[in-house]
């Protein structure tokens, strides 16, 4: 399986601009900049790629819990999870320092240690958490009834 995914670039790294475009048509030459990506925090201008990989991980984690308490026999009502990905300037460059994935869950029928179980070995399984394994993943799993 192979995904894609086109970026453009015009300009300086201050001034230029740029856009993505996924085959899937999610993204149709959504625009980036650096305004977009360090300045711009609540994304009204375009999107960055920090953002990109917290979405993606929120998503590959929360597919790959539902997969595997469905293997424990349980069927998720509703799995919410918002992931924060954390970067600093280190030696003046900046690095993808951490992502904390927090997590609220309905599931029927299951114990909190059974699901926190669980719920730590998709975070550690899915591909896109074995991807960032070089950063800090923290977890906070919440499960309400």
């Amino acid at each position: 399986m192979k995904r894609k995914a086109t970026a453009t670039w015009q300009g300086g790294g201050m001034e230029g601009t740029g856009s993505l475009t996924t085959v899937s048509g999610v993204f149709n030459e959504q625009p980036y900049s650096f305004k977009t990506r360090f300045k711009n925090e609540d994304g009204t201008l375009g999107t960055n790629p920090e953002e990109l990989i917290a979405a993606a991980h929120a998503g590959c984690f929360n597919m790959a819990l539902s997969f595997q308490l469905g293997d424990a026999g349980f069927i998720p009502e509703a799995l919410n999870t918002q992931a924060v990905l954390a970067m600093e300037n280190v030696d003046g460059h900046f690095k993808i320092i951490g992502i904390e994935l927090n997590l609220e869950a309905t599931v029927d029928g299951i114990e909190n240690d059974k699901f926190q179980e669980i719920a730590a070995n998709a975070k550690s399984s899915c591909p896109v958490s074995q991807a960032l394994s070089s950063v800090d993943i923290t977890l906070n799993a919440t499960l309400t009834q």
